[in-house]
């Protein structure tokens, strides 16, 4: 098996080149204006607290630049693989926006590839030595709904970790690693999902176009402008829409179930969505089951869809993250203090939000019966009074060491490969 990679798979040639141009597009003079009027437009829409607002403007410039960066990456004769919902990093000394949006997963690198129903291509890649938990190639139609899906665990690999996988409109027929692609088919959609942050590295992946005229791309920029604009537009309704799913749900409970291939949510995993709003002085606890689930996490987004701080600050924890009860089930502590708890889901400041708990990887195949979450709010000076002896609680200097720790473990993925 091939040894650990001393490199980023992520900071590649073609990743580079498209943060480049997504960057020129989203400073053009027509683009900033468009995206006034669609902030406008989302604060008209959402109405929000001041606590929302407060986290409008980062919030929107991710969201801006990462419908700027997918939308250039949409030609199934030139396709590349793109790295998408990333936090805000450097390249070659200049500044790129995170392009964080759609409820993100701080535990995926998400990555897309165009392609045509009526073509074929190869995804060509390698694999870390430390297996994934979860990975999928999701092959989408223009709506997001599954048309096929390939998981990485039923990759064939050669001795180096490398492997071959064949898309067209034909049955696999013995072929290993095929995706069968149809005229509906558009996108992948690609996860790569850490539990690990530090051992733990995405795939390495190319595309090829198999029966393509190899001609050059010709890239027209008002096309790229105009396409980015429509794509920025989408991305604050569809944040919007999806949001409601929560917030047109009573507060501070969990009992909106995503279990569906559709609008974007994956095959097999099992989402519950909840908005807490929190008092001064208040803490939300939430008691989890897992329910057979070799994959958790429990990440904070705002009501734009972006995560909050998930790199210094615990916006989320997943369960290498955090610390199972002696029943293995998992109790988190949601607080604008730190509660000095292990299993803190810090909030960035704010007093509401939006949580999206995803279980995954069933041992299985279908999540056991006792699969649930539960919330109760508390008086944070109270808190030991509901909150078991056994739960583990950390000194101010644990703190800080479990987050220089979490920093550390997420810094390759904005490293720059020399």
């Amino acid at each position: 098996m091939n040894s650990a990679f001393s490199h980023n798979p992520i900071d590649t040639p073609s990743q580079r080149e498209f943060e480049l141009r997504a960057l020129e597009v989203f400073n053009h003079p027509e683009f900033q204006q468009a995206k006034s009027d669609v902030a406008r437009f989302w604060l008209d829409e959402v109405k929000p607290s001041a606590d929302a607002r407060r986290c409008f403007d980062a919030a929107f410039e991710e969201v801006c630049f990462g419908a700027t960066i997918w939308s250039l990456n949409q030609d199934p004769m030139h396709p590349a693989v793109v790295t998408i919902s990333r936090v805000e990093h450097s390249l070659a000394g200049i500044r790129i926006p995170g392009s964080r949006w759609g409820i993100d997963n701080p535990d995926s690198v998400y990555r897309v590839i165009p392609i045509s129903g009526a073509h074929r291509y190869r995804i060509s890649g390698r694999v870390a030595p430390h297996r994934l938990t979860e990975n999928y190639f999701t092959l989408w139609d223009e709506h997001m709904a599954t048309v096929d899906v390939l998981s990485g665990k039923d990759l064939q690999l050669d001795e180096q970790g490398r492997f071959e996988i064949s898309v067209d409109a034909e049955p696999a027929n013995g072929r290993v690693n095929h995706i069968q692609s149809s005229p509906e088919a558009h996108q992948f959609y690609i996860r790569d999902v850490l539990q690990n942050w530090a051992e733990e590295r995405v795939n390495e992946l190319s595309i090829e176009l198999l029966d393509g005229d190899g001609s050059a791309q010709t890239r027209d920029f008002e096309q790229d402008l105009q396409r980015a604009i429509k794509y920025m537009w989408d991305y604050a309704r569809n944040t919007t829409r999806w949001n409601r799913q929560a917030t047109d749900k009573p507060v501070n409970a969990f009992d909106f179930k995503i279990d569906r291939d559709v609008d974007g949510a994956l095959r097999n995993q099992i989402y519950i969505m909840g908005q807490f709003k929190l008092n001064a002085g208040q803490a939300m606890l939430i008691n989890v089951d897992l329910g057979g689930a070799d994959y958790f996490i429990a990440p904070i987004t705002n009501l734009w869809g972006t995560s909050n701080e998930i790199v210094a600050q615990n916006g989320s924890l997943n369960l290498h993250q955090s610390i199972t009860n002696a029943d293995g089930t998992i109790t988190f502590v949601v607080s604008v203090e730190d509660p000095g708890v292990h299993n803190w889901l810090d909030p960035d400041g704010m007093h509401e939000g939006i949580l999206t708990l995803r279980w995954a990887e069933f041992r299985h195949g279908r999540p056991e019966d006792t699969l649930q979450a539960s919330a109760q709010i508390v008086e944070l000076d109270k808190l030991d009074v509901y909150l078991p002896a056994s739960v583990p609680r950390v000194t101010d200097a644990e703190r800080r060491q479990q987050l220089i720790d979490r920093a550390a473990s997420y810094a390759w993925r904005t490293a720059e490969n020399s």
